[in-house]
């Protein structure tokens, strides 16, 4: 039990060091620094959510469309972003290698979790701005909320986990990346609920993590303003799967990794 509590200390230190590091060399220390994590995010949800405004009207189904576009796209935008951090990381990072402490897991989970930290953040933020107006309804359900999203979380991070070590055996997984991404939007309930859809359309759906977590996390907004479909072992399925095969790819990789 000693050495095991000992390991964890060191595990989260490990974490630490590396988090800080990661927001140095992103944002610096100037201006606002690691607070742009959460600006970026905040400024993409605020401009989409303005123009459907003007393309929907105010409500849409019954729910302000300013509410629900921000629901759907700071989770979508984080998913984007994680994704996009997790190329070629482990030969950007390899010198860290020499520390017997670093794992090549410590640095997709660090950067999955600095992603997280920043959407949670924006979601925050927008949120209470938005409430304050009247655009955002107070949620109804605070714990469904953070269930859903964190059950999004640990897709974007199981998949991060093939993605990382995919990147390093080809160059090609980083070009057609943006473009799965973008291709993979109709599938993630970032703008539909499930129950606006046909129901051949919903069933297609409902095989997808995103959607399910992301129709968790409107329930637990809007409530009994929508209807809400979803399957919790759908996301926690999807990830388990998805974990194996990344660790296995990332073992796999470690052991043709050089160390520079």
């Amino acid at each position: 039990m000693a050495s095991l509590q000992q390991g964890w200390r060191i595990q989260q230190r490990v974490i630490v060091a590396l988090m800080s590091r990661e927001l140095t060399t992103r944002f610096g220390r100037e201006n606002i620094g690691f607070l742009w994590i959460m600006a970026e995010p905040l400024l993409f949800a605020v401009l989409v959510s303005i123009v459907w405004s003007f393309m929907k009207g105010p409500e849409e189904h019954g729910v302000a469309i300013v509410a629900f576009v921000v629901s759907g796209y700071l989770p979508l935008t984080f998913l984007r972003h994680s994704f996009g951090r997790c190329t070629s990381i482990f030969v950007a990072n390899g010198s860290l290698m020499y520390h017997r402490q670093i794992r090549i897991l410590d640095f997709v989970f660090v950067r999955v979790l600095i992603e997280t930290i920043g959407g949670m953040m924006a979601y925050f933020f927008i949120g209470i701005i938005l409430m304050y107006f009247g655009y955002f309804p107070v949620p109804n359900n605070i714990g469904l909320m953070v269930s859903g999203w964190l059950l999004y979380t640990l897709f974007v991070l199981s998949v991060c986990f093939i993605i990382a070590p995919l990147s390093e055996m080809s160059d090609v997984l980083e070009k057609v990346l943006p473009v799965t991404i973008y291709l993979s939007i109709p599938f993630s309930g970032t703008f539909n609920m499930a129950s606006w859809l046909t129901p051949q359309a919903r069933d297609v759906l409902m095989w997808s993590p995103m959607v399910n977590a992301t129709e968790m996390m409107r329930y637990g907004l809007f409530g009994d303003a929508v209807r809400p479909y979803y399957d919790i072992w759908v996301p926690i399925g999807a990830s388990l799967v998805c974990m194996t095969i990344g660790l296995a790819l990332c073992r796999r990789v470690r052991r043709t990794l050089v160390v520079e």
